[in-house]
C-alpha cells in the first residue's frame, strides 16, 4: 500500500483557505505521487485552536464530506481526511473521516482522549468509540494526536486484527521527541505499520513539530518529513507483519488474566 502524508501549515481560525489549501495538496499528493491513501492532519479546517473552534467549525461534517467524498471519487483514491472541528447539536467535536476510492465515507471518529493541558476539553465533547476499518482489504484504525499516550486504546484495536494504525495530529514542536518514540512503540509493540500526518507551522504562540512518517512494525522509520509544510510517500509491504508475528507472537504470549487497566493509585 502506498501511503502519502499530506504535513500540511494551516492558517487559525480560517476555514476558507484551510479547506482551499487542503484540497490544493491533496491533488497534488495524487498527481506526483500516486498513492492509495492520502492522509491529512488533525483540525485542519480551523487549526489548533481558535478561541471558539465552534465559529469556523463544519456542521456536522457536511461540507468535509462534501468536498472529500467528491475528491476521492474523482481522484480514485482512498482519504484519510485528517479531523475536522465539528459542530453537532450537542457541542463541538474533533472529527475524523475516512473515505474510500469510490467517494463513501466509510468511518468517522471522535477523539476520545482531550488534551487538557491545552483546554481542549472545555471546548470539545469526548468521543465514545473506536474506528476500525478497511482499506485496499487491510484492517485498519485511526486515533488523534494525544490519543497516542494512551497505549491501551491502541492494543484493543489491534486485538481486533488492525495492521495499519493512522495518526492524524498537530503536536507541538516542543515535545516532538514524544510523538516520534511513541509512534515507534506503538507500531512496534503492536506489531503493525503506522502511518503519522502531524502539521506544521505556527498557530499562536505555539508552533507545531511536523516529522510525520511512515513507520513498519520492526519500529523502522521508512520515510519521515522535516518541519515545513511537505508530502511525504512509503510504501507499507504487508508481508513483513506475516514474518514478524510468526517468529515474535506477542498477541499469542499475552497474559490478559494479570493485567490491571483500573487506577489503583
Amino acid at each position: 500500500m502506498r501511503i502519502s502524508c499530506v504535513q500540511m501549515d494551516m492558517h487559525l481560525g480560517n476555514s476558507q483557505y484551510n479547506f482551499d489549501h487542503a484540497e490544493l495538496l491533496v491533488r497534488q499528493a495524487a498527481k506526483e505521487a500516486r498513492p492509495d491513501v492520502i492522509v491529512l492532519p488533525e483540525t485542519w479546517n480551523v487549526g489548533f485552536f481558535p478561541e471558539d473552534p465552534a465559529a469556523g467549525a463544519d456542521c456536522d461534517g457536511v461540507r468535509t464530506k462534501a468536498v472529500f467524498g467528491a475528491l476521492s471519487k474523482e481522484l480514485g483514491v482512498n482519504i484519510v481526511a485528517g479531523s475536522v472541528a465539528n459542530r453537532r447539536q450537542d457541542g463541538c467535536y474533533n472529527t475524523a473521516y475516512v473515505f474510500d476510492r469510490t467517494g463513501a465515507c466509510i468511518a468517522e471518529y471522535d477523539k476520545t482522549h482531550l488534551f487538557a493541558p491545552m483546554g481542549e476539553d472545555r471546548r470539545f465533547q469526548k468521543g465514545q468509540y473506536l474506528c476500525l476499518f478497511s482499506l485496499e482489504g487491510r484492517r485498519c484504525g485511526l486515533i488523534i494526536c494525544y490519543d497516542i499516550r494512551f497505549p491501551e486504546l491502541t492494543r484493543t484495536m489491534a486485538l481486533k486484527g488492525m495492521d495499519l494504525l493512522f495518526v492524524v495530529s498537530q503536536w507541538p514542536q516542543q515535545r516532538i521527541a514524544h510523538l516520534q518514540i511513541l509512534s515507534q512503540a506503538r507500531a512496534i509493540e503492536n506489531q503493525m505499520f503506522l502511518a503519522l500526518c502531524n502539521s506544521c507551522g505556527t498557530a499562536g504562540r505555539t508552533r507545531y513539530g511536523g516529522r510525520s512518517a511512515v513507520i513498519d512494525p520492526w519500529g523502522a522509520v521508512l520515510a519521515e518529513a522535516g518541519t515545513e509544510e511537505e508530502i511525504l510517500t512509503a510504501e507499507a509491504d504487508f508481508s513483513v507483519i506475516e514474518g514478524i508475528r510468526g517468529s515474535i507472537n506477542v498477541f499469542q504470549d499475552r497474559r490478559p488474566e494479570l493485567y490491571q487497566l483500573q487506577q489503583t493509585m
